[in-house]
């Protein structure tokens, strides 16, 4: 309740914004926090870089250059003209001067460059960036560093705000709750190493990333469960468009040893001409869509798996471009998994990104008071049914940038908290793991690129029983696993429920008549 004194609580934490997830948009939400004097903390799961999406991300940051209408125009075009227009102007007004300030003035992003000298976009050289182009854009206007984009801006980014005097970094660290009273938020339990400790907030932004976890192959790192967008729903805040799952539809599958896995084969790679062949070494994309292998990627991961379930595979042809040259992250991948490049790579559709997710404003602010969701776990808008190509960290920066700055100023309120006890009934050997295998494999059968009614009334029978039963768990027992396992089953009814009651094929919602061959439960 309100007022409740704070000593009442053996060990608790106070700060004036609290960041949940350390990808860009969390980063930048912290830094834009930081640049108003508040005080903020920053909960991550991870331990390394690599746990946050943003390290994985190829492709690269669009930016409008010198003609924002067609940018505009292309990502509503990409998501069938179901994004916010409103939002979209946001992103792309904002995205030059969000890039320059802070990827390449404060963070000192050395963007790729082709040593000319055009003016729209000089390095501090003078020498102009090398801009790509990827599918569903009119034009080159993807900043990039390799294809390893992600992992250039993610590193200095951390670096930054660790030395920041204002900015606490607590890895290894998970929200297992909100903190609500009210209606307003007041921060989240938090666990890291058993201990479970409450941090009250002024205000809490949540970046939490993807949903990888639910499916069996996707390219978000491990523990993309769906954190930020459970706890909101659970804690009562909108959420929106989550039936709009993006599969990339390039992604090496790997094999069945350990070394041989998965990797996102980057969407620049088609940019700089490659072609995908069927199993019989014929090109199909010109018989799916005018733009062949730069079409949207909701249609280009459709007709992927059409071609792999009617000639057995589907390859990416990399012979018209230097693919060692212009990107060798990627060839070095191949090369460490025995993968002869030169004969083209295995691919096939996976898991990507989720479009919806906590329903937000322009300032990233959520329906309830003092929670704010920014990246890929909020729904901004801007995205509608399908997300246009090398967008995500642009929104991440931008929507970081502004809810970050509109969090700071508010004080701390100590309010009572959830108690979470260890205690019986003892949690079953391999619980987590065995429910998770069912969630996973009835959201490949039933939720995947292809959905029908039938298979969506199937899937939300056997997510509410394992929702049920995770449920008869949550509070005795404060591990980990078993609250990303609640997210993960939380987060995958509400893709599952969104999908049912959307009526119409749109963007990366596809409706189909007949039902899956298989039963996942």
């Amino acid at each position: 309740m309100s007022g409740t004194e704070l000593e009442d609580y053996d060990d608790y934490r106070t700060t004036d914004v609290l960041v949940v997830g350390s990808g860009i948009a969390g980063l930048a939400a912290a830094l834009g926090a930081a640049r108003e004097g508040a005080d903020v903390t920053v909960a991550t799961k991870a331990t390394r870089p690599e746990g946050a999406s943003s390290w994985w991300a190829q492709g690269g940051i669009a930016v409008s250059r010198d003609d924002p209408d067609q940018f505009k125009e292309d990502i509503l075009a990409a998501s069938a003209d179901t994004a916010d227009p409103a939002a979209v102007d946001v992103l792309v007004d904002e995205a030059n001067d969000a890039v320059s300030d802070v990827l390449v003035d404060t963070l000192g992003v050395e963007f790729d460059t082709n040593g000319g000298a055009e003016a729209d976009a000089p390095d501090a050289d003078g020498d102009a960036f090398d801009f790509g182009r990827e599918a569903a854009h009119d034009e080159a206007r993807i900043l990039h560093v390799d294809a390893s984009t992600g992992k250039a801006i993610h590193v200095p980014f951390l670096n930054y705000l660790d030395a920041h005097d204002d900015v606490t970094v607590r890895d290894d660290t998970a929200a297992l709750e909100l903190v609500s009273h009210e209606g307003r938020v007041n921060g989240a339990l938090l666990e890291r190493d058993g201990e479970v400790t409450p941090t009250f907030a002024g205000a809490t932004i949540l970046a939490t990333g993807g949903i990888g976890d639910l499916y069996p192959r996707s390219t978000n790192p491990d523990g993309s469960t769906g954190d930020g967008i459970a706890m909101a729903a659970l804690a009562g805040a909108d959420v929106a468009d989550m039936e709009y799952v993006q599969f990339h539809p390039t992604v090496y599958p790997g094999g069945d040893d350990p070394d041989d896995g998965p990797f996102l084969v980057s969407e620049a790679v088609r940019g700089e001409g490659a072609r995908l062949l069927d199993g019989e070494g014929e090109r199909f994309m010109p018989d799916y869509h005018e733009d062949a292998e730069l079409a949207p990627r909701d249609v280009v991961a459709r007709a992927v798996q059409t071609e792999i379930d009617t000639t057995g595979e589907v390859r990416l042809d990399v012979s018209p471009l230097d693919f060692a040259g212009e990107f060798p992250g990627l060839a070095e991948k191949c090369e460490a998994r025995g993968v002869d490049w030169e004969s083209g790579i295995p691919v096939g559709p996976a898991e990507h990104f989720l479009c919806g997710g906590v329903d937000v404003d322009t300032r990233g602010r959520a329906s309830l008071d003092r929670l704010y969701a920014v990246g890929e776990c909020s729904r901004t808008g801007v995205h509608g049914a399908n997300r246009l190509a090398s967008t995500s960290l642009l929104e991440g920066l931008v929507w970081g940038l502004r809810a970050g700055e509109d969090a700071s100023g508010l004080d701390p309120e100590v309010v009572e908290a959830p108690e979470l006890l260890d205690r019986d009934p003892a949690l079953p050997d391999n619980f987590a793991r065995e429910k998770f295998h069912r969630l996973r494999r009835t959201m490949d059968e039933y939720v995947g690129l292809r959905r029908s009614p039938d298979d969506l009334g199937r899937a939300q029978a056997v997510l509410r029983r394992l929702k049920g039963e995770v449920d008869a768990y949550v509070r005795t027992r404060t591990a980990r696993s078993l609250y990303e396992l609640r997210h993960a089953s939380v987060t995958a009814l509400l893709v599952t429920r969104a999908a049912a009651e959307n009526g119409e094929s749109v963007g990366t919602h596809n409706l189909v008549e007949e039902p899956a061959t298989t039963r996942a439960d």
